[in-house]
């Protein structure tokens, strides 16, 4: 058995871990005290934070430890500068991780030795290009699930009103070689004309500028394009309950939908399909635009048969305030466009807010697309033709 003194970057002696022989069945484990208040159990994997002490490599790879590091990492690029141990644990607090400031040092620390963040001093730490790595490959198993959870977030987050058109609605966020904007302007006019997308309404913003809470990364322009949850925010706020059931290709023909071609199940999925569909090339959003057939990003949704006439009066609103989000309303219980309806409900097609820049990638053009992403003022919100 080897005791080993743990020391946090303020010099502050972390009490003892004791490190164990190695069990038959080949693993190795270890007691980490934090504090009074924080301690792990760890179990050796592949990767570890500690250097070798004595011939032992201490690790610390359990999942709950895991998830608390990509919480870090996540509030770390979500910043654009520095963020201390203070900030990072009162966020962490916010989303039920609770993790002292001394805790929290000690997770950067580790995270420093991995190359996920690096120190900028008193200022607190950002986050590496390693970083960032990490943050979108870990924990997949978290991730199944979380567009659905995501579009129910982001509905309740919408605070649109429909009799004073304004308020908060959903954006997807989208970013643009800056060399490449004004080919992609031109390459996404036809998509707008025919309407197909979920407003004309967007915003831009350059390197270093805001969209919601999202910074424009370094020689891109970002473009916020609104999102189809604003159906799902409005009947919310009307009363109405609305089950997202999938997010798909749908094929046209004479500009009328004719049937899904493509189906993947946002409970079942780490990804946003819309982003997976338009980087597998899979749209033809210009040709729909320009000949009325084609396939363009479309999302499916249910709700209860006796919200129906409360939905449409909720459609007309939002068209009003030039957000056109529904495609196409089915009759009860019956399919729509070849997808099946549950019994007493009401199958809606939702056009895809992404389907612009959709047209935008077929015609070459570099995306990089962060769907469902952000909340932005409607009034901060100009018209496409005004670019």
């Amino acid at each position: 058995m080897t005791k080993l003194a743990l020391q946090t970057q303020t010099q502050e002696i972390i009490p003892w871990a004791k490190a164990h022989d190695t069990p038959s069945d080949g693993t190795k484990q270890a007691l980490i005290m934090l504090d009074k208040h924080d301690f792990a159990l760890v179990l050796w994997k592949t990767v570890s934070y500690y250097p070798e002490y004595q011939g032992v490599t201490v690790g610390f790879e359990t999942q709950d430890v895991e998830r608390k590091t990509t919480a870090i990492l996540r509030i770390l690029g979500q910043s654009s500068e520095p963020v201390g141990a203070r900030i990072i644990s009162h966020k962490l607090k916010g989303q039920g991780i609770k993790l002292s400031e001394r805790a929290v040092r000690y997770h950067l620390k580790l995270m420093d030795e991995r190359g996920f963040t690096e120190s900028v001093g008193r200022d607190g730490r950002l986050i590496t290009q390693l970083g960032r790595e990490e943050l979108e490959s870990a924990l997949v198993s978290d991730k199944v699930g979380f567009v659905a959870s995501r579009i129910e977030l982001l509905a309740y987050q919408t605070g649109f009103d429909l009799d004073k058109h304004q308020g908060k609605v959903p954006v997807n966020i989208s970013f643009f070689p800056e060399r490449q904007f004004k080919k992609a302007i031109e390459a996404m006019k036809g998509a707008f004309q025919a309407g197909i997308c979920v407003s004309e309404l967007v915003a831009v913003a350059r390197q270093g500028e805001k969209l919601g809470e999202i910074i424009v990364p370094q020689g891109k322009i970002g473009l916020a394009t609104v999102c189809s949850i604003i159906v799902n925010g409005a009947l919310l706020k009307a009363g109405v309950p609305m089950d997202s059931k999938f997010g798909g290709i749908l094929q046209l023909k004479n500009h009328k939908p004719l049937r899904f071609v493509e189906l993947i199940q946002y409970s079942g999925s780490s990804l946003d399909p819309s982003v997976i569909y338009i980087t597998s090339r899979m749209t033809s959003v210009g040709q729909v635009a320009k000949e009325g057939q084609g396939r363009i990003l479309a999302n499916f949704r249910e709700i209860p048969a006796i919200c129906q006439p409360v939905a449409q009066k909720v459609v007309a609103g939002l068209k009003a305030a030039n957000l056109n989000g529904l495609l196409m309303m089915g009759e009860v219980s019956k399919p729509l466009c070849e997808v099946p309806v549950e019994v007493n409900k009401v199958g809606m097609i939702l056009t895809g807010g992404l389907n612009p820049v959709a047209a935008a990638v077929e015609s070459g053009i570099e995306v990089e697309n962060r769907a469902m992403s952000a909340i932005m003022e409607y009034k901060d919100l100009i018209k496409f033709w005004e670019l």
